[in-house]
């Protein structure tokens, strides 16, 4: 019910990036979503990518500060309304939502959640009926 997640530290300077980025295209990686949150110094470059397991040890090999984290994939409609209907649903359960960031998958939406507490949040969806997107789901040839 959560996916693998990369969270990557990296300076704000130049060619950190592009670091970054050149050893995921050099592993064969594949980018599915990323966002950047960034402060004065540093930023933190979360990745959802297609072999997150190999990406954090080739990132780690370089030197490069990672960590894996596990977050919630939601599917979603792609109507307006659906991620608001969505995060309301979770936090009158008393969830909090730690980050969250979205984009389109296939004609749907989707939400990427960091919550607390997340088996509270698995708990609701559930309940709910929500749909949970999985690693398999996110593969190249998964139509």
């Amino acid at each position: 019910m959560t996916i693998k997640q990369l969270s990557i530290f990296i300076e704000n300077k130049g060619g950190t990036l592009v670091k970054v980025l050149d050893i995921l295209s050099k592993g064969g990686i594949q980018i599915i979503a990323s966002t950047i949150a960034d402060t004065k110094d540093y930023g933190i470059y979360r990745i959802l990518c297609d072999k997150p397991t190999q990406a954090f040890f080739l990132l780690r090999e370089s030197g490069i500060n990672v960590q894996l984290a596990d977050v919630i994939a939601l599917n979603i409609d792609n109507a307006p309304g659906r991620a608001a209907e969505a995060i309301s649903i979770l936090s009158a359960a008393g969830v909090s939502i730690l980050y969250m960031y979205s984009f389109l998958w296939k004609g749907k939406g989707v939400l990427i959640l960091r919550t607390d507490p997340v088996e509270l949040s698995k708990e609701i969806i559930t309940i709910n009926r929500m749909t949970f997107l999985t690693e398999i789901d996110f593969l190249p040839d998964n139509s």
